[in-house]
């Protein structure tokens, strides 16, 4: 691990509000150079995306969101090869926030409350749970979601070989619904189109990496088993989004892994 990852995963594992990004920004260009670090500004939210490389020339892009989750009230709970066990846990999680709802509507009856104050009371307990899922207080401890995507990011970018053949991004406001990444596309569409987009999310924790292959990155299934040699005890699964559900910035991308 670069010095640089270091500081990283000691000191700016925290990157939410604009500020906290800023200061992350200007902490990469202290080290690697502002003409090094550029930002990309844009997209509805003006997301800010960290570039390194040239995007246009390059033959393929690493990246990762930057960005940092908020603490949940539940976990969240990932099952990319079971989605059934996935959508049944998405149907818990609307039961569970849905009793609160429910109880509210309850005591206000039995309180003999106004009515036009049950929708009310209602849709603000839903606002209120939305709310704390996208903008709710950090989480301060994100080696695996999304510090290890960084790091990962920045010592590939350390490695000289590939710095010539690849650009590197960190995308913003993944957490909120991958409008960083969005914007990214939309902003290099005509080079991305047949581009492959390596996007590294969670890669810190477990004993398996996996490689998840859009359908126009079949074509790189012999590179990446080629690539991705995990150290003893570990192993690598390459396997194929049609079959697998991971919500993350690589579905932006048609060449996507």
């Amino acid at each position: 691990m670069t010095e640089l990852s270091k500081k990283i995963l000691e000191k700016w594992q925290v990157r939410k509000t604009h500020r906290q990004k800023s200061d992350f920004i200007a902490f990469l260009q202290s080290e690697l150079g502002e003409d090094t670090v550029r930002v990309e500004k844009s997209g509805t939210f003006g997301s800010r995306n960290i570039v390194l490389g040239d995007v246009d020339t390059a033959e393929m892009i690493v990246a990762a969101h930057y960005d940092t989750q908020p603490v949940l009230p539940f976990p969240n709970f990932l099952t990319p090869k079971n989605i059934p066990a996935y959508i049944g846990y998405m149907l818990l999680l609307v039961i569970g926030i849905s009793i609160p709802v429910f109880l509210a509507g309850f005591i206000m009856g039995m309180l003999d409350a106004p009515a036009f104050l049950v929708p009310i009371v209602g849709y603000g307990i839903l606002l209120l749970f939305m709310a704390l899922m996208l903008f709710g207080p950090a989480n301060k401890h994100t080696a695996n979601d999304n510090t290890s995507g960084v790091i990962t990011v920045l010592e590939a970018y350390a490695d000289e070989e590939l710095r010539r053949r690849a650009a590197f991004v960190l995308f913003d406001h993944e957490e909120v619904g991958l409008f960083g990444s969005m914007a990214f596309y939309k902003a290099h569409k005509d080079v991305l189109k047949n581009k492959l987009v390596i996007n590294c999310d969670c890669v810190g924790d477990g004993d398996t990496v996996m490689v998840i292959l859009s359908k126009k990155a079949k074509q790189h299934a012999g590179a990446m088993e080629r690539a991705f040699i995990p150290p003893e005890g570990k192993h690598a699964l390459i396997t194929d989004a049609g079959k697998t559900l991971y919500p993350s910035d690589q579905a932006n991308f048609p060449v996507s892994a």
